[in-house]
């Protein structure tokens, strides 16, 4: 039985959108391409007649067409992020195209003819020139279109970055409460456990019971100590995995015998997550049949990087368990290390090896 953990994503307005991803830097952009464009395409168009302008009138002829390219940069600017608030492209593309098409041009030609027509009646005071008129307001609101695709290219680069990140973190805390679920899942499975111990000895054997007592202390403060911890030593886990066999030969005596083969030196170079022993040491007895005359034999040898655990197999009749143990295990190897631990059954044995993590 294992906890379930909900994350939830937020929630969102579904007319109104946050207002956090209209954020952009793009001073610099328009510092430099407003007077380009405010100059640029007079240019192109020939719409400054030089011949018939002194270089003062050509100057401030600029000047104004500048801006102008101000005024319909920063309108449409405007009503980009007005429409980013409430529409985007994951969610309402078809919306959002057809608001740009709505929105951009019924702007951008309204507003340019008549400063257009007002620079006609400012410098020429003559007849207004209306194929320059619809030439010039053409290519600006192509150039708007094009300069509207790029922000929107910028914007939905960073959209695509940031419900990455989202999602990331959303993983992770998920990840990370369910971990935290699966660690608080020991205390009571582990507890329960030795306070059957410990009433089957007050009643059996009270000189027992207190010394069961005091190792139990001992073997708590370990699992306290350690619970926030994702990884502890090799060697901290096995010397608590000895006074936790200590207290299972209190009750048990010599029915239960450990059998180790690690190496000095892996004590200190390999990590695993904490309690990992205690659980498959208690599902093997928790599981099998086990007297003084066949005692059950646990084997713990380390190999290639691999911590193996290993029993014979002689499977109690008519017990019924939750699994949570070793589920539990399961799940806390995966999330912390990303690797799963193996199971398997054959010649009579039950085996569990565990992947070891090198100290860096």
């Amino acid at each position: 039985m294992n906890p379930e953990v909900r994350v939830t994503k937020p929630e969102f307005s579904p007319t109104k959108l946050p207002q956090e991803g209209n954020k952009i830097n793009d001073i610099g952009f328009r510092v430099i391409l407003i007077p380009f464009c405010g100059i640029a395409i007079p240019l192109l168009t020939s719409f400054v007649p030089f011949q018939l302008f002194s270089l003062l009138q050509i100057k401030l002829s600029f000047l104004y067409t500048i801006g102008l390219a101000f005024v319909v940069w920063e309108g449409n600017r405007f009503l980009l992020f007005t429409l980013r608030s409430y529409f985007n492209w994951f969610n309402q593309p078809v919306k959002k195209i057809f608001a740009l098409l709505l929105v951009i041009p019924f702007f951008t030609i309204p507003i340019t003819i008549l400063l257009l027509v007002g620079w006609f009646h400012l410098f020429l005071e003559a007849q207004i020139n209306w194929t320059a008129i619809w030439n010039n307001t053409l290519i600006i609101l192509i150039s708007v279109i094009f300069i509207v695709h790029v922000y929107e290219t910028v914007f939905l680069v960073k959209e695509s970055e940031s419900e990455i990140l989202r999602n990331a973190s959303l993983e992770k805390a998920r990840a990370e409460a369910e971990l935290q679920a699966l660690k608080n899942q020991i205390d009571p499975h582990f507890m329960f456990n030795s306070l059957n111990t410990l009433s089957h000895l007050i009643s059996s054997n009270p000189g027992k019971a207190q010394i069961f007592n005091d190792n139990l202390a001992e073997v708590y403060r370990y699992i306290l100590q350690n619970k926030s911890r994702d990884l502890v030593l090799l060697k901290e886990e096995l010397s608590f995995m000895d006074n936790y066999i200590a207290l299972l030969k209190i009750r048990f005596s010599d029915c239960i015998i450990i059998k180790k083969e690690i190496q000095e030196d892996c004590l200190d170079k390999y990590l695993l997550p904490p309690i990992s022993l205690q659980i498959l040491i208690e599902n093997a007895i928790k599981h099998n049949e086990f007297s003084k005359k066949q005692p059950l034999t646990i084997n713990i040898i380390e190999s290639n990087g691999q911590l193996s655990v290993s029993n014979e197999i002689r499977e109690k009749k008519l017990r019924q368990t939750s699994g949570i143990g070793l589920a539990n295990l399961l799940e806390r190897f995966m999330l912390i290390t990303s690797i799963p631990l193996t199971i398997e059954k054959g010649n009579g044995f039950f085996f569990v090896r565990l992947p070891l993590l090198t100290l860096r």
